[in-house]
């Protein structure tokens, strides 16, 4: 262990950051639980040598919540060996909030919403409200998973990890979408299965108008403020324009250094088609750290534009002249445990023009069957369902195609070149990670245990006579509450818990009276 000049700096000396972090001891929440395997403890070993070797002084502890937005504290250096040790604590209420912040159950008054909170199998399961776990808006620990440690790039000796959720006697919160997810991987793992995820997301990136950062916007749980004031950076119609990402060279260097400063497997950053608008694209992935990927990604995206005065956003149509939505098609493969070898390849022999082996026909079947219900999760916003356009490159049939970029699930790959894959386009960029990934398992799972078959590949994606996507959130809740297999894989009460705080959010979407109609009727009328 390094020696250390622990006197303020004002005097000559280090200051506390130069103290080397010790470990806390044995005995607290996380090894009381049993939460981490060996590989965690290797883990928490680095990181502490990290922390002095770079001096670090603060690390953000961070968790994706129910819209997969990252929620956490940041501890200072002194206050991190206790929080690898016992975790961090948090109101439980973060967990039942919709998007503008606004808890939707009573938690304060002893009722329930009709949501108990179990959830899948034993171990997730126990009347999570009923039993007082989120009454009076309890706390929940954050336990830190070791393995996510990084370094921000952009932010002076800063560490960060992300964390999964437990409530106070140790037991997984049921609505930890984190969890959610890893159960679903396990479950198809027990049938011989791994997944493979590959993500394309698109954003929009534009300047403040006037190029004066807007005044912070204050709103209220429900009603949030004004959104700022903005310009785009480039006109749009030139899709994947050399000279208009050139144009933007500043800008894509700063998410160049950040995103691969995390160790992100950024594979690309393009000029999308509309004004302001980029994608970037990351390596596939094990669907557990693909997922990881993404959240912070986003995350990144939006913290490196901001330090830098620019506003990135990942709503799928905002509201700019000209605008075009922005998607999150999301890459799947499925490769055996047994062997490691991808699954959806035809078998040599197959006959001619046969694209997929049973298992990717099952697998995709299972994508289309529940396409639906899965939209809750892979088009969590009210605004998420405008980008379902004909003709647009957007999807609004449940159909799949082989390379048609106009169909809900692309077939890539498939051509006798190896490397089959699936890539569903109804995505929106602003989904949980965790939960649009583990709609995909539950729905590819089923179609794989019930043999379904996806019928013949469309040519003519916006048919109109083809099965449509859900026109808007509340259709999809709707579908959801409909279709049992996400209820039985996830637990009634996940879903019953997803689709109140959606709904709430409905609500409140209908009962705000829009410029459209202000426009429309005041001076007609």
């Amino acid at each position: 262990m390094r020696s250390a000049d622990e006197r303020p700096r004002a005097q000559g000396g280090d200051g506390p950051a130069a103290r080397p972090l010790t470990s806390a001891g044995a005995g607290g929440f996380v090894e009381r639980h049993g939460l981490w395997d060996e590989r965690q403890h290797v883990a928490a070993g680095h990181v502490r040598r990290v922390i002095d070797e770079l001096g670090l002084e603060r690390v953000r502890f961070s968790f994706a919540d129910q819209h997969g937005v990252l929620r956490g504290k940041t501890l200072t250096r002194e206050a991190v060996p206790g929080a690898l040790r016992s975790g961090v604590t948090a109101p439980s209420s973060l967990l039942l909030k919709d998007t503008s912040g606004r808890t939707v159950f009573p938690v304060f008054s002893g009722g329930t919403g009709g949501v108990t909170g179990g959830g899948v199998g034993g171990e997730r399961g126990g009347g999570m409200l009923t039993g007082g776990r989120f009454a009076g808006a309890g706390d929940i620990v954050l336990v830190p998973d070791m393995t996510t440690f990084r370094v921000l790039p952009w932010a002076d000796r800063t560490g960060w990890i992300l964390c999964d959720l437990y409530h106070p006697d140790g037991t997984p919160a049921a609505f930890c979408s984190r969890g959610l997810l890893r159960d679903r991987l396990a479950a198809l793992a027990d049938t011989g299965y791994d997944l493979t995820v590959g993500v394309e997301l698109e954003f929009h990136v534009y300047r403040p108008a006037g190029g004066v950062p807007a005044p912070v916007a204050v709103g209220r749980p429900g009603a949030p403020g004004p959104a700022p004031e903005v310009e785009p950076l480039t006109s749009g119609a030139q899709l994947l324009h050399e000279e208009g990402l050139d144009r933007l060279d500043d800008l894509v260097g700063l998410l160049y250094r950040g995103l691969t400063g995390l160790d992100l497997p950024l594979r690309s950053l393009e000029l999308e088609f509309g004004p302001s608008q980029l994608e970037l694209t990351l390596d596939a992935r094990d669907a557990a750290q693909a997922a990881d990927d993404a959240l912070l990604a986003r995350a990144a995206v939006r913290q490196i534009c901001h330090r830098n005065g620019y506003h990135a956003t990942f709503m799928s149509r905002p509201a700019t002249a000209e605008t075009a939505s922005s998607g999150w098609h999301l890459h799947q493969s499925v490769r055996s445990r047994a062997t490691g070898e991808a699954v959806f390849d035809p078998a040599s022999g197959s006959a001619p023009g046969e694209t997929l082996s049973p298992v990717g026909r099952h697998y995709l079947a299972g994508l289309l069957a529940h396409a639906p219900a899965a939209t809750v999760f892979t088009t969590p916003t009210v605004n998420g369902y405008k980008r379902y356009l004909p003709m647009s490159l957007a999807p609004d049939r449940v159909v799949w195609g082989i390379d048609n970029k106009g169909a809900m699930v692309r077939v890539v790959g498939a051509q006798g070149g190896g490397g089959a894959r699936l890539e569903n386009r109804s995505g929106e960029p602003a989904a949980n990670p965790y939960l649009y990934i583990a709609s995909q398992v539950v729905s590819g799972m089923d179609g794989m245990a019930r043999r379904l078959d996806p019928g013949p590949p469309t040519t003519d994606p916006y048919d109109v006579a083809a099965r449509a996507l859900p026109g808007s959130l509340a259709q999809a809740l709707d579908a959801l509450d409909a279709d049992p297999v996400f209820a039985d894989a996830l637990g009634r009460d996940v879903v019953s818990w997803l689709t109140t705080i959606k709904r709430a959010e409905f609500a409140r979407y209908l009962a705000h009276v829009s410029d459209w109609e202000q426009r429309e009727y005041f001076d007609f009328v």
